[in-house]
């Protein structure tokens, strides 16, 4: 067993598996305490590096392309202090980093663990049910389905659709992007009938539009990770490379950030979580008659949104159609 300890957390490998936890002090960043413990088998590394420093030195740990789904989710795009698979070593631990280090690479060679891109993803994810919360509005994931309950800060184009329910067949892929602090980010489903949509996201009713803390609103990362891992691999798919994660994001102007997620443990509840818990009754479901009023007021209200110029031809059109199309 090869282990180190550090402030920012704790890496320990036995032969076939890396064990990462995040440490618990203030300075390990909400993103890599939320996310919790990694168990990286060892087929699903590719490298590992020890960067000694002055002050803190760094154990860096790169997977195989395509192994992991939070990479694939993230794209890169993650801060190097959120990063799960990056470890601050501080300089009277060097040694024992190094040690560390040596003994992955030493299994890896002995093993022969390619370094090619993985056909299939060799880590889970995050555990499900996951809810987020952003100032955009609540989304949530079962494993089946994504669910997004807008906010009363949504743009009014969403608020008119009302709430998005998203099938796992439906959706063609996840895009992400997170707050810098600098610039804004979102969180799109693109689903089969969107996938040419260039509303933006802030009217986009695929896509939460993000602005806010930026520590908070990494943990969007988690709602797309979630939702990453149960989509075909990247590699089955005809046109996109499992190298270097999913196609680059457009950029689209006035893109705000949003925040705030957590993983459910079940029935549990998180505070400020507006999810039903199952201790609840389910709604009854809704009937022709309901839903036909329900359909006839949005129309109305886009309608109107139209008329008095808040809607382009254009965009009017598209939600026009997203709504008929769901009832």
């Amino acid at each position: 067993m090869a282990e180190i300890i550090q402030r920012d957390g704790t890496w320990a490998f036995d032969g076939s598996t890396v064990r990462i936890t995040p440490g618990l002090h203030r300075s390990v960043p909400l993103f890599r305490q939320t996310y919790g413990e990694i168990a990286v088998p060892l087929e699903a590394v590719a490298g590992v590096v020890h960067e000694p420093d002055r002050k803190r030195g760094r154990l860096r740990l790169r997977l195989r392309e395509g192994a992991d789904p939070l990479l694939q989710a993230t794209g890169g795009r993650l801060p190097d202090a959120a990063d799960p698979y990056r470890l601050s070593v501080d300089v009277d631990r060097s040694g024992v980093a190094e040690y560390v280090a040596e003994e992955i690479r030493h299994t890896l060679l002995i093993e022969q663990i390619p370094e090619e891109p993985a056909g299939a993803y060799l880590l889970p994810g995050p555990p499900v049910p996951v809810s987020v919360r952003s100032s955009d509005g609540t989304v949530s994931f079962d494993g089946t389905s994504v669910r997004i309950d807008w906010s009363d800060t949504s743009d009014r184009v969403k608020r008119a659709t009302g709430p998005r329910i998203i099938g796992v067949p439906d959706l063609v892929r996840v895009e992400w992007l997170p707050n810098s602090g600098y610039e804004d980010g979102f969180l799109r489903f693109v689903t089969h009938g969107s996938v040419f949509s260039e509303l933006p996201p802030e009217k986009d009713p695929f896509a939460l539009d993000l602005w806010g803390s930026a520590r908070r609103d990494l943990l969007t990362a988690l709602v797309a990770t979630a939702v990453t891992a149960r989509l075909p691999h990247p590699s089955t798919r005809t046109g996109e490379l499992a190298r270097g994660g999913p196609p680059a994001l457009p950029r689209a102007t006035g893109i705000p950030t949003a925040t705030g997620a957590v993983p459910v443990p079940a029935p549990a509840s998180v505070p400020g979580d507006p999810v039903p818990r199952s201790g609840r009754s389910p709604a009854p479901p809704a009937q022709p008659q309901d839903l036909h009023d329900v359909l006839l007021r949005r129309l109305r209200e886009l309608g109107e949104l139209h008329r008095d110029g808040v809607l382009t031809d254009e965009e009017f059109a598209t939600t026009k159609a997203v709504v008929l199309r769901d009832f």
